[in-house]
């Protein structure tokens, strides 16, 4: 059986098995006992995660089609594949679990998102990203692509940016390079007032990233806290601890 690509789905199949087995050798440096694909799609990962000895693993894929030919080409996935949206589920395992995936790049950041809702789950991710979008995950400070996704997830993972990935790689090729991406949880948890103060904080800080922190988040403060010096900054300014510390002094 021979399937079709969405591009309504984002779907870009790989089709270099060397850049597939690179991924994974980038994920079993690390150890895991549960571990879940996000969008197989042809199954380019899934043919060399499903050899992985002692993993309990399972899949999720959104496309009908997909699933259809998956359990198909590989039959040893039947009870492992679960036909849903990622973005929807419920969490598969119920103890920790590492993710991979070659993500779509239309959810990506969602995904990253709903990935941090679980991040006492999910010590460990491998994952391909539009190549601006992982710069944008591993960003630093003071730089143009530091923004919201770069402080949400390096506030709870180490980020290391692994290797780029070139359109040839790709079925349809994309317009744009890729690169690979692993997350590490971090051991030291980030002194902060609450989840949700600090979530709001960032993104209200970047929604105005132009203009100066006090103008940008002013309903989130009292006018004297918005006198200190900190406020002068704009938010691509601003390190992890410094948004951290923040959440103290919103109302």
């Amino acid at each position: 059986m021979q399937y079709t690509l969405k591009k309504s789905l984002g779907q870009h199949f790989l089709k270099d098995d060397t850049i597939s087995r690179n991924i994974v050798a980038a994920l079993t440096k690390y150890q895991f006992k549960n571990l879940l694909e996000i969008g197989p799609g042809g199954g380019a990962l899934t043919k060399f995660l499903i050899q992985l000895n002692d993993t309990s693993f399972k899949a999720i894929e959104f496309d009908i089609e997909k699933v259809t030919f998956l359990l198909q080409a590989y039959p040893s996935l039947q009870d492992k594949l679960i036909h849903a949206d990622f973005l929807k589920a419920d969490m598969p395992f119920e103890e920790d679990f590492a993710v991979v995936g070659n993500f779509p790049y239309n959810i990506s950041s969602q995904i990253l998102f709903k990935i941090l809702e679980w991040k006492e789950y999910v010590p460990l991710v491998t994952g391909m990203f539009q190549k601006e979008v992982a710069q944008r995950i591993a960003s630093k400070p003071n730089t143009k692509a530091y923004g919201i996704l770069s402080v949400l997830v390096q506030a709870f993972y180490k980020v290391d940016y692994l290797f780029d990935v070139p359109p040839s790689a790709f079925i349809p090729p994309p317009k744009v390079m890729s690169g690979v991406i692993a997350l590490t949880i971090k051991k030291e948890l980030l002194n902060i007032s609450s989840k949700e103060n600090f979530f709001l904080l960032v993104k209200t800080a970047f929604n105005q990233r132009r203009k100066k922190l006090r103008n940008a988040v002013r309903n989130l403060f009292n006018e004297d806290i918005l006198q200190a010096g900190i406020f002068d900054k704009r938010a691509e300014q601003l390190s992890i601890e410094d948004f951290a510390a923040l959440t103290f002094k919103m109302r």
